[in-house]
């Protein structure tokens, strides 16, 4: 079997966005739910989290996710050094710590009582449905974000077939929980 060519990875800009405006962008975007992760490392100076909704699944071999984080974020310099992130997908009863790791970093770890260290190093939340321990591969500074891609080396996952807690969600700047349609 032969491989596919690669497309082509430069990022080519239009001449003209003057259309588009950052504002109508973001507001267009709004309308598009996204499920709510919490990503932690372990850094030099102690544990740092913040809340990420561009979580994706890359590759099922190898199992590879990403997301993204903004370069104004005050986490970005200890996750352009961390060798390994956990990806926590944040169930509804879980709305505080979706809040907690959008603010100020001062405040993120501050209450012990939220969260544990694995035996790699990296601070795991309490009471998180799923989560991810991932090998970071690459790094992509793409636009005003840097595109991050991990390696998943380790799954927890105590949802069973029924879930204890229904996914958490965000859309259109507020919290959300999902309802089934029915089949």
């Amino acid at each position: 079997m032969t491989e596919a060519p690669r497309p082509d990875t430069e990022f080519q800009i239009p001449d003209d966005l003057s259309g588009i405006t950052a504002e109508q962008y973001r507001a267009s975007l709004r309308h598009y739910p996204a499920g709510v992760t919490v990503v932690t490392l372990s850094a030099q100076k102690g544990p740092v989290g913040f809340t990420a909704t561009s979580f994706a699944s890359l590759s099922l071999e190898p199992p590879l996710v990403s997301f993204n984080i903004a370069h104004t974020s005050s986490s970005l310099s200890a996750l352009l050094e961390a060798e390994s992130v956990v990806i926590h997908f944040l169930g509804e009863h879980q709305q505080h710590l979706a809040h907690r790791f959008s603010r100020t970093a001062e405040e993120r770890f501050t209450d012990r009582s939220l969260w544990t260290t694995l035996d790699t190093g990296e601070p795991v939340l309490h009471g998180t449905p799923i989560w991810l321990r991932t090998a970071v591969q690459q790094r992509i500074p793409i636009g005003d974000h840097t595109f991050v891609v991990g390696l998943v080396t380790r799954v927890h996952d105590n949802t069973d077939e029924k879930p204890a807690a229904a996914p958490l969600l965000y859309y259109n700047g507020r919290y959300y929980r999902p309802s089934s349609l029915g089949d």
